[in-house]
């Protein structure tokens, strides 16, 4: 929200030649939009006041929290927490993407030869604690988060950074193995924290000791399974730099923790907190409405965005058969009816997934192009015949397709996979019946796909809904432990190394990777290299294409469903802010970045 996103909003690719010099910002390509010296970013309100409070609800699955440490692998942190308190060397903007400016770092360079980003440090820079930030923390924080104790995401990303080098007091070098575009943008969004915090422990130790770090909020007082407060710090030491100002505005913030969606739901219609996003066309459709809706305190609004669609999906975990069959994949994504489902219980407010990059210049589209297929062309005996030919599109129940004929193409599949109907189930050569098991932690989940479980079902397929509270559920996905999950992957404008851990073969047999789907595809890696390595925005456009291409022809997801506006509802009674929300603004973070507490009305003599 403050600091670059650290997977998904930075990833791009390395130019022929770096800028030598040193400047308050660095960008992908081109020119950033605000010049040097600029007073503050364009969608925030400079003059807005300082005070009051903004009651959020975590929307999160897991139940409550046990731990201030949102970096290690165990456990569950509180909502917002890393964004609120830890500040990074570079911060971006909400209405421009793959720009870095300066925050912790008051300048940036980058060598020509693009091995290297040195970093220094503002001298005014400080901690809650009142110690300066210095490149000694720099280090620490980085090393902690490389370190056997932290998400192995952190060491996919970060595969092409050799070192960080301290060179002074306040100077900082990052090393890189090779060139790439993206690492300098991938470096400063890296939350940075004091070498103090769990000084002497092993960082999966640091569980409940209060971070230090730089960040404008620091923790507040605590409900432990109730709430969590955030106090802003009065002393922020960046309060006046141009890429804050108009922004952090709350005095405080709470973050309300309930047991379940219907009390979330129940909790804002009583007025108990200020600002809900939705993502339940269900409830969004139907359940929104009550007489602080009628009065004008609560509003109901959507807010349209040009972010990146990102891919929400069935992932089919490939390790396990009969999932390892592209035929039996194909099969399980041809009985889903998508178009029944968005009339019946979306309210027709979702739009389908169609692949990797929606809404931006890297979806694939029609027939690969001759840069797209020079990049496939050597994989070619390895890849399906069909990534060769138009995009893949998730199959229809509309126009001249049906629910029908896609059942009859998945029998086809499956019987060419040698699963035949026989004792009233699906079987292979041994007699084992094709059942299979979908894990979530929520029980809604599984009322939303019932359609999709009774189209299987005609086929002979057993699909089983298991639901597991929360705990067990993270557990169960960072061992590769399932048949399918489903989970939202933010999209991005300019991907990159981070998709090596979505998608990479090593990846693939690192627990507690990203790559759910187990892909090992040697014309995947090599993509992912090609995206990485690109010489100019055209190059990237066409590996992240061609990946595109591969991962849809595999059959690795069953794309699901999309929306693009973010559906808010807001206390207008006590909240306000800037006019128009920035296209690339993250839903309700846009509401913590940039809105204030609505001054209370004067008294009535």
């Amino acid at each position: 929200m403050r600091a670059l996103s650290f997977c998904f909003l930075l990833a791009a690719s390395a130019l022929s030649a770096f800028p030598a010099g040193a400047g308050q910002a660095y960008a992908l390509w081109g020119q950033p939009k605000y010049p040097a010296g600029f007073a503050h970013f364009d969608y925030v309100n400079p003059q807005a006041p300082k005070g009051g409070e903004l009651r959020l609800v975590s929307n999160s699955r897991a139940s409550t929290f046990d731990k201030y440490n949102p970096f290690t692998l165990k456990g569950s942190a509180p909502a917002y927490l890393s964004a609120l308190m830890f500040d990074s060397l570079l911060t971006g903007a909400m209405d421009e993407v793959g720009t870095g400016y300066g925050l912790l770092a008051g300048d940036v360079s980058v060598a020509a030869d693009g091995l290297s980003a040195t970093f220094e440090l503002r001298p005014e820079a400080r901690f809650h604690n009142g110690d300066p930030v210095l490149a000694r923390d720099v280090k620490y924080s980085y090393d902690m988060l490389m370190g056997p104790d932290t998400s192995p995401a952190y060491k996919t990303t970060l595969e092409d950074v050799a070192g960080l080098d301290v060179l002074g007091e306040r100077t900082v070098r990052y090393r890189f193995k090779k060139p790439n575009r993206e690492l300098p943008l991938t470096v400063g969004s890296l939350p940075v924290f004091s070498h103090q915090w769990g000084a002497g422990k092993r960082f999966s130790e640091v569980v409940t000791d209060i971070p230090i770090g730089s960040g404008p909020y620091r923790i507040g007082p605590v409900r432990f399974g109730k709430d969590i407060s955030y106090v802003r710090d009065p002393q922020y030491w960046a309060r006046d730099l141009n890429v804050k100002r108009g922004s952090d505005n709350f005095d405080r913030i709470t973050v309300k923790i309930y047991k379940d969606n219907t009390a979330r739901l129940e909790a804002l219609k009583a007025g108990e907190f200020d600002l809900m996003r939705f993502y339940s066309a269900g409830d969004w459709a139907r359940r929104v409405n009550g007489k602080r809706f009628d009065s004008g305190e609560l509003v109901k609004r959507e807010f349209k965005h040009q972010l990146p669609s990102g891919f929400q999906s069935f992932f089919l975990n490939t390790r396990r058969k009969p999932l390892d069959d592209i035929r039996v994949r194909q099969a399980l994504g041809l009985a889903l009816d998508f178009e029944w489902m968005n009339r019946q219980l979306f309210y027709g407010s979702y739009q389908r997934v169609t692949g990797l990059f929606g809404n931006t210049a890297c979806a694939a589209t029609g027939s690969p192009g001759p840069d797209e297929l020079a990049l496939l062309e050597p994989w070619r005996a390895q890849l399906p015949a069909t990534v060769f030919g138009p995009m893949a599109q998730p199959p229809r129940t509309d126009g001249e397709q049906s629910l029908r004929g896609n059942l009859r193409r998945a029998q086809a599949l499956l019987a060419e996979a040698g699963w035949q109907y026989r004792d009233g189930a699906l079987r292979n050569a041994q007699g084992e019946p094709l059942v299979l098991e979908y894990l979530d932690s929520s029980e809604g989940k599984m009322a939303t796909f019932a359609s999709w479980g009774r189209n299987l079902e005609k086929l002979g397929v057993k699909l089983n809904f298991r639901s597991v509270d929360f705990a067990l559920y993270l557990q169960r996905i960072q061992k590769f432990d399932f048949d399918l999950i489903t989970l939202a992957v933010p999209g991005t404008h300019t991907p990159g190394q981070e998709y090596a851990d979505l998608f990479g073969s090593k990846a693939a047999d690192t627990e507690d990777s990203g790559n759910m789907a187990g892909v090992k595809s040697p014309a995947v890696d090599a993509l992912i290299a090609r995206m990485t390595a690109a010489k100019s925005e055209a190059e990237l456009h066409s590996a992240c294409r061609a990946l595109d291409r591969v991962i849809m022809h595999g059959h690795y997801l069953i794309p699901q469903y999309t929306a693009v506006t973010h559906r808010l509802v807001f206390d207008a009674w006590r909240l306000q802010g800037p006019a128009t929300m920035p296209p690339y603004a993250p839903g309700e973070e846009w509401v913590i970045d940039t809105w204030w507490a609505r001054p209370a009305p004067a008294p009535q003599p």
